[in-house]
């Protein structure tokens, strides 16, 4: 532990071992002032972004001990990353600086990313993290977790990235249990093999997280039966489809192929008034693993899943605070009834005496299935 109780290294310089330890690239990201092309945007305002790193940032903000691993550069930037995951409670101890690579940068608009009018400007190449390989990071402090979270995006990164992947997803006796969201973002990749890649990545996982949109795209499966029957080795697959919900599997198939398939645990998710897109779905992984961390049913692990992803959509970041625990606890005791009114919308998240109540305070129309029937019937938190 470091002298303020953060995770670190003990005496013998070993690194403490944390709940959840997360590997990946993060940047700064510029966002814009107003809405409008890049070309007309006059200003930015400074953020950070990273998919791992937005999952152990929402992790420590929920009281658990999280870890971000990874490279910045030895510049202004590469300050500024690291300071502000650490200031989320994160330990930063084993993120190395290089000296002869920057740290990767990117700006985009305000437009929602589901849109035509969404533009995003990476400036990645030869960043530090894609010089991310085994003999480059602290393997030590990478696997002295409960929970090891990657995702895809650092196996596009570099092909020296992709080997450190497949080396953090090779099942072998003691290794953390392995969360693999797997993010799929075909720009990144060099060649048309990012899908097969990641899905051969995914089989190695324990935990994994896939849109259904991106499974779709990537594998050609329609359906979450079907992503579950490419996926029997994982004891657990989550896949999210979006406003509607999110639908996992755990322990069905016995690590077969061709074994049997259970219909799921289904799970859908509440209304939300979105402000942004952006994080929701590393926050839901946030959600889930915190849930997952505490034992909790798989039932509750989505609903926290999607209270978390709902903190992140009704703010305009990337990074939101998660709700109180005892308050999305609260919130994830519903019955079905209930949790199918439950409106949130910006501010939801605050309780006690900060709350608010009424129609003003986070809610929206339309009923859980997004039909717009039962819109009289509201759910307002605290």
């Amino acid at each position: 532990m470091t002298p303020d109780g953060r995770p670190g290294a003990d005496a013998a310089g070993a690194p403490d071992v944390v709940d959840v330890a997360a590997l990946g690239e993060s940047m700064v990201t510029f966002l814009p002032s107003r809405p409008g092309r890049l070309a007309d945007v006059p200003s930015f305002d400074r953020a950070i972004g990273g998919a791992e790193s937005n999952v152990a940032c929402a992790l420590a903000a929920a009281g658990h001990s999280a870890r971000w691993v990874s490279r910045a550069g030895a510049d202004g930037f590469g300050d500024h990353l690291v300071e502000a995951i650490g200031a989320w409670g994160v330990d930063v101890t084993y993120v190395r600086r290089d000296p002869a690579r920057p740290t990767g940068v990117y700006f985009r608009t305000a437009a929602d990313r589901a849109t035509d009018a969404h533009e995003v400007a990476y400036y990645r190449a030869g960043s530090a993290a894609s010089a991310m390989g085994a003999d480059t990071v602290d393997l030590g402090a990478v696997r002295a977790a409960r929970v090891l979270h990657l995702s895809g995006i650092t196996a596009a990164l570099s092909p020296r990235c992709l080997r450190l992947t497949h080396e953090l997803t090779a099942r072998r006796p003691g290794r953390p249990l392995v969360s693999f969201d797997v993010n799929h973002r075909p720009g990144l990749w060099r060649d048309a093999d990012g899908p097969r890649v990641l899905l051969e990545l995914a089989r190695g996982a324990d935990i994994v997280f896939v849109g259904a949109d991106e499974a779709r795209r990537a594998w050609g499966l329609h359906d979450a039966r079907a992503v579950r029957e490419a996926l029997p080795e994982p004891e657990t697959v989550v896949v999210k489809q979006g406003s509607t919900g999110a639908t996992a599997f755990h322990g069905d198939t016995g690590g077969r192929p061709g074994g049997a398939v259970g219909s799921g645990c289904f799970v859908p998710a509440p209304r939300v008034d979105v402000v942004a897109a952006v994080g929701a779905g590393d926050a839901f992984a946030a959600g889930f693993l915190s849930a997952t961390l505490r034992g909790l049913p798989l039932h509750d692990r989505l609903r926290h899943g999607h209270l978390t992803a709902s903190a992140a959509l009704t703010v305009p970041g990337d990074l939101a605070r998660p709700p109180a625990r005892h308050h999305a606890d609260r919130l994830a005791a519903l019955d079905d009834e209930a949790w199918g009114r439950l409106r949130l919308g910006p501010g939801w998240t605050r309780t006690g005496e900060d709350a608010g109540e009424g129609p003003d305070e986070g809610s929206v129309e339309g009923s859980g299935d997004g039909s717009g029937e039962g819109a009289e019937e509201e759910v307002h938190t605290p």
